[in-house]
């Protein structure tokens, strides 16, 4: 999600970091027919049914059941000696609308700890401002609202003897090391991101992006500088990140990191990610913990400017503060998965837990299952069914991966989530 007052990004999917680093640092494997260009996408839509909203329980066909679906171009060129160039071009699309942006099931509504003056620890009398400032918020609640192109990926690189060097918008590390330890690899509303999906729990992309990439003897790593470019001055915004993964056999472990600057250079999000895997043939067992601070929120400066106007400099300070520290953040995430396929068959189960540290109290958290039958090498059936119970403040409805299912009625009610859906490949 993309906002005037704060820059968060929904959750979307890749597949595991090995697909990362193939994309980034194999030079596109799945590229690799010739030199030139390749189009490529995925095409994922069901039927979703999201309990506990103010509407009631709500139905209808969404895009990205399992996976955000997609289209993009990607090609490599190999210049000898253990150097290629590449890049990726990539769109998301939604099939039940043709757009290429979404808004969440539960429509513009907030959570009430967002739009209440009173959980806001504000006077009633102001309201009316905080119901301004919930407007152009929920105006921009949603995957992409800004419709841009490719806002999934576009990026170009060299690939050399010692790792790959990347610019363009791109995944973060920290969010690579999530999707590699997230049993679901961040598909569907049973992966562990879509509890924290507002305010997002970590960057997804990032764009004004430098990347370093290395992949040796079962160590991969990267490290990202992107600039920030707010009026000029490349440290308002800005972001770094690294990762680093190891291994051996049937086990992995990997450890992401990102840092964030808001608008005024202050420092912002930081996400810390830990995981670890084992493969027992058909199965594999996930955990992973992420630790998520951020005391100066992102792009909430503006909100005084643009409210004095109308109700004079103290009320709209005010107002500003109060925003500021309920957008505050200090909690830690749990997930733990296991999977076991067998022929066309996957069964995967996940819990995750979210513990809200901030006076909002807002727990959540999610446990379900998710099946999968492959009708051949690049078509699958989908079914999922996730219950996620909110405590105290807390308001998720879950989505999917190329949607958000936004809050539920009231706080601290919980919502469940069934999908249906077909996934092709090409």
């Amino acid at each position: 999600m993309t906002h005037p007052f704060i820059a968060t990004q929904k959750f979307s999917a890749v597949r595991s970091i090995a697909m990362a680093s193939a994309l980034c640092c194999a030079g596109l494997a799945s590229a690799q027919t010739g030199p030139g260009v390749t189009l490529y996408g995925l095409a994922d839509a069901g039927i979703t049914s999201v309990s506990g909203l103010k509407a009631g329980t709500v139905t209808q066909v969404a895009s990205g059941i399992m996976e955000g679906s997609r289209w993009g171009i990607k090609g490599t060129e190999d210049m000898g000696g253990g150097y290629k160039t590449i890049f990726t071009l990539e769109s998301r699309v939604e099939l039940d609308t043709g757009s290429v942006s979404s808004r969440p099931i539960s429509g513009t509504q907030l959570s009430d700890r967002y739009s209440q003056a009173a959980l806001l620890g504000l006077p009633t009398t102001l309201q009316p401002a905080v119901a301004a400032v919930d407007g152009l918020l929920a105006a921009q609640w949603g995957v992409n609202p800004t419709g841009n192109l490719f806002d999934r990926q576009a990026y170009v690189g060299v690939i050399t003897p010692v790792g790959a060097i990347m610019a363009g918008r791109m995944y973060t590390p920290a969010f690579e090391t999530n999707a590699m330890y997230d049993i679901m690899e961040t598909q569907s509303g049973l992966s562990a991101g879509q509890v924290v999906a507002f305010p997002a729990a970590l960057e997804i992309r990032k764009s004004n992006a430098l990347q370093y990439r290395f992949v040796k003897d079962g160590i991969s790593g990267s490290f990202m500088y992107a600039l920030g470019e707010v009026a000029g001055d490349t440290g308002k915004g800005r972001m770094l990140g690294l990762n680093a993964n190891y291994k051996t056999g049937n086990f992995s472990v990997g450890f992401g990191y990102n840092q964030a600057n808001n608008e005024l250079g202050q420092s912002s999000l930081t996400t810390s990610v830990l995981g670890a895997s084992m493969n027992f043939g058909q199965d594999k067992l996930t955990g992973m913990v992420i630790k998520l601070t951020d005391d100066n929120p992102n792009g909430l400066s503006a909100i005084a400017p643009a409210l004095t106007p109308v109700v004079g400099a103290a009320a709209a300070g005010l107002v500003q503060n109060a925003f500021l520290n309920a957008f505050k953040q200090d909690g830690t995430l749990s997930h733990i998965g296991y999977r076991h396929v067998t022929g066309p068959h996957a069964i995967s189960v996940a819990y995750t837990a979210y513990k809200d540290n901030r006076p909002a109290n807002a727990d959540v958290t999610s446990y379900g299952v998710a099946y999968t039958y492959s009708l051949s090498k690049r078509t699958d059936l989908n079914a999922v069914v996730v219950q996620y119970d909110n405590k105290n403040l807390a308001q998720t409805a879950p989505g999917g991966n190329g949607y958000i299912g936004g809050v539920t009625a009231s706080a601290g009610t919980g919502s469940t989530g069934l999908a249906f859906g077909i996934r092709h490949r090409f």
